[in-house]
């Protein structure tokens, strides 16, 4: 006997299928409170305010809801660029290589339609760190973290006067120390593995030319030093261990450079 809702033909199963969807996403639509209430008196400034709630609580998705809302419903609103900013941090705030993706696309939205805005270094600042974002480690591919240091770089070019630099800076030398590191991993490979000093030499003294300010530069020192000498090329070698003990007296390297430079100075 045929069960009173039991389908009876592939079509009404299909049939059957598709309304239980539908009743299934209406019960769940119908149990969400609706974004703006009715008779809401400037809407436009409250889907702002809840949408600022939302990213407080990191509520991306709900956040992104009332801003999209207010971008798209209230173009002429004054709250307009700052929650276009918002669907673009909500990206951001979900830290995964698709939202970073979405998140350069809205600031560089928000940077094409508000060029001149107020707060247009914070959509370059955020652009930068969308990319900060996908840098991998040291001895992985450092395309992002390239990507990262030329957004920095239009950063300190568009918006020297602003009161973001200090903040950009520190994640600036960060992804700067990040390539750093990465070059200086490829001579630790050419010194410690294949003994190619030449190759290390060389790697070495491109990481201090090209970033002189790299945070760990003692070890670059000291393994070009010991390059150098390895390669009897010793009054090459006494600079880099002169600058290690003097700008990195508490280096780990220290010692050994003293004993280095003392051994050297005494022939």
């Amino acid at each position: 006997m045929t069960h009173p809702f039991e389908p009876t033909h592939p079509r009404s199963a299909r049939h059957f299928v598709l309304l239980l969807v539908a009743l299934t996403f209406a019960a769940g639509c119908g149990g969400r409170k609706p974004l703006l209430p009715e008779g809401t008196v400037e809407a436009d400034k409250y889907l702002f305010t809840r949408g600022n709630e939302e990213i407080a609580d990191k509520n991306w998705t709900d956040a992104r809801a009332y801003y999209r809302r207010l971008v798209d419903g209230y173009p002429q609103s004054p709250h307009r660029p700052d929650a276009k900013l918002g669907v673009a941090d909500s990206y951001l705030g979900e830290n995964n290589v698709e939202s970073f993706v979405l998140a350069v696309n809205e600031y560089r939205e928000f940077l094409s339609f508000y060029p001149t805005h107020t707060r247009a270094d914070y959509a370059q600042y955020k652009i930068a760190m969308s990319h900060f974002g996908k840098m991998r480690s040291p001895d992985r591919d450092q395309t992002e973290t390239r990507e990262a240091l030329v957004e920095f770089e239009v950063f300190f070019e568009r918006y020297s006067t602003s009161a973001l630099t200090p903040e950009v800076r520190i994640s600036y030398r960060e992804a700067k120390d990040r390539l750093s590191h990465a070059s200086v991993n490829v001579g630790l490979f050419y010194f410690k593995s294949r003994r190619w000093y030449p190759g290390a030499i060389a790697r070495f003294r491109e990481v201090l030319a090209d970033d002189p300010g790299f945070t760990a530069r003692d070890s670059v020192y000291y393994y070009l030093a010991e390059s150098l000498l390895l390669s009897k090329k010793n009054a090459e070698a006494v600079p880099y261990l002169d600058r290690l003990l003097n700008e990195f007296p508490d280096s780990e390297w220290a010692p050994e450079a003293k004993r280095r430079l003392d051994a050297e100075l005494t022939h």
